[in-house]
């Protein structure tokens, strides 16, 4: 691929890959790569720009993630975030400490140099999202600070000769304001791109990667009817047509009716659709488990089990396939970032899986992104818009042992909950029921009941990276919790989640 290309190193932030999403997203291509690689392979990739993620350790002590001064002094510009600003002090010859404040977190009103390269043509202040517990004391030599806060009085830096850059705060997150021009500035006024890549391209390098790994052999989709497999199986489809089986594996987790709506959905596809109940595995292999990681790599390990079976039955079909996207990579700690929970298409996967290899060709987007790629392959809106649904299903929805009353109670209340949000003019990019696995009192006519709660969650976000709880009208919860008490046996009391990610997860589990 022939394009001005800007390098994103990892030096282990939960981030990365967002960054690399918004610099695709103003038409500049992007890759990712290790923190620790040398200055020798950056010439071999010929960077227009640099750019340092943020990550979980302090520079300043033994064994952390770093990167040697040639690499500044290559003529690259770069711009550091967060421990990238960091880094990019304490290898140059400032200071780094602990922050005396404890450190900021949540969006941060933050003061901007105006006439600064970095902050051109943006207003003076902005709410930034901050989420440090180190800081920046001292600025090294030929290093003007350009933007600050009330506890960090050294949040943005910028040495305009060598085209050195430094932000404290993430741009990279939606609710950064202004953090989109950030980007903009940096890209077009300072690495001078001039944005010759789209979506488009994606398309071609991925049926490229899927027919030259695949060849002439056939494949097998794990299919689960959401957005991300639908959207792999037409990616697969269009790579080698008539060598995709997709295999639906009905877990006993979905929601209510789920499975039959998928089959009506895929069975009128032209493609090979098969559907394996295996209801009573998944629910007999996690009786009695109540720990959440425990519960994602038994589901983990069961599907790539029921499938290997199906391959043999099929012929032993060398290759799986799945609709892995980044955010299930880097939650599961992978390439370098910290584990959050182990998704059951990556964390959850056993060592041998019985197939000849994986094809995930969507493990690089991010969720907007395989939304514009679905539409781009054709897909219909009801199903490119889809909220998602976890690969675990209501496994990681039921908290602590799973039973079948407890799922059936779940399938309920959440039928409702989605029914009642679904008729909303402007709707959360995802809503649904849990059931935390705590009894409430309460009454029942003259009696007194000892019921399931059940939490409700609903949020807004376009990357599903970060995410702000949905404020939904006071209306719409009071029929919600009026339906659930009236409508579910087993379900008591209704609560609402107004937990924003971070510091919470989307899902409870």
């Amino acid at each position: 691929m022939n394009k001005q290309t800007v390098l994103v190193l990892d030096f282990g932030g939960q981030y990365k890959e967002l960054i690399a999403s918004q610099i695709r997203r103003l038409g500049v291509y992007s890759i990712v790569k290790p923190g620790n690689i040398n200055a020798d392979e950056i010439k071999k990739i010929d960077p227009v720009g640099i750019v340092l993620t943020g990550g979980p350790k302090s520079v300043y002590k033994e064994g952390s993630p770093t990167a040697k001064r040639e690499i500044f002094e290559l003529g690259i510009p770069v711009l550091g975030i967060c421990y990238g600003m960091q880094l990019i002090s304490h290898v140059m010859g400032g200071t780094v400490e602990p922050s005396k404040s404890g450190g900021e977190y949540g969006l941060t009103a933050t003061t901007l140099r105006e006439n600064s390269t970095l902050f051109k043509n943006m207003p003076p202040r902005a709410k930034m999202l901050m989420s440090h517990f180190d800081a920046v004391t001292k600025a090294p030599d030929g290093f003007e600070v350009i933007a600050a806060t009330k506890h960090c009085k050294i949040a943005a830096i910028a040495d305009d000769g060598k085209k050195l850059y430094g932000v404290q705060f993430h741009p990279e997150v939606k609710n950064s304001e202004q953090g989109a021009e950030i980007f903009r500035n940096f890209l077009f006024g300072v690495c001078g791109c001039v944005g010759d890549y789209s979506i488009d391209d994606i398309i071609e390098s991925a049926v490229r990667e899927i027919q030259a790994r695949a060849g002439d052999r056939r494949v097998l989709l794990a299919l689960s009817g959401g957005v991300d497999s639908s959207v792999c199986a037409a990616l697969i489809a269009k790579a080698i047509p008539n060598k995709l089986t997709c295999v639906f594996v009905d877990h006993g987790l979905m929601r209510k009716n789920e499975g039959d709506e998928i089959e009506a959905v895929f069975s009128k596809w032209d493609l090979k659709f098969i559907r394996i109940n295996a209801q009573q595995r998944f629910l007999s292999a996690l009786a009695g488990v109540t720990d959440s990681e425990r519960k994602r790599k038994i589901i983990g390990e069961t599907f790539i089990r029921v499938f290997e079976e199906a391959s043999k039955e099929l012929g032993s079909i060398p290759f799986l396939a799945q609709g892995t996207i980044y955010p299930d990579i880097i939650e599961s700690g992978g390439d370098r970032a910290a584990t959050i929970k182990s998704h059951h298409n990556v964390g959850g996967l056993p060592e041998n899986i019985g197939f000849d290899g994986l094809i995930e060709p969507l493990r690089g987007l991010f969720k907007d992104e395989v939304r514009t790629l679905g539409r781009k392959l054709g897909l219909p809106e009801n199903l490119v818009d889809r909220q998602p649904f976890p690969g675990p299903g209501l496994g990681v929805r039921v908290i602590g042992a799973i039973t079948e009353e407890k799922l059936a109670i779940l399938r309920d209340c959440d039928a409702i909950v989605r029914e009642e949000i679904g008729k909303l003019k402007v709707k959360p990019n995802q809503y649904f029921a849990v059931l935390p696995g705590v009894r409430s009192v309460g009454v029942v006519g003259d009696e007194r009941a000892y019921d399931e709660v059940i939490a409700v969650r609903a949020v807004m976000t376009t990357d599903f990276m970060t995410a702000e709880y949905a404020p939904l009208p006071h209306k719409v919860l009071a029929k919600i919790s009026a339906r659930i008490s009236n409508e579910v046996k087993g379900a008591g009391r209704v609560v609402y989640d107004i937990s924003g990610k971070p510091p919470a997860t989307i899902e409870w589990e």
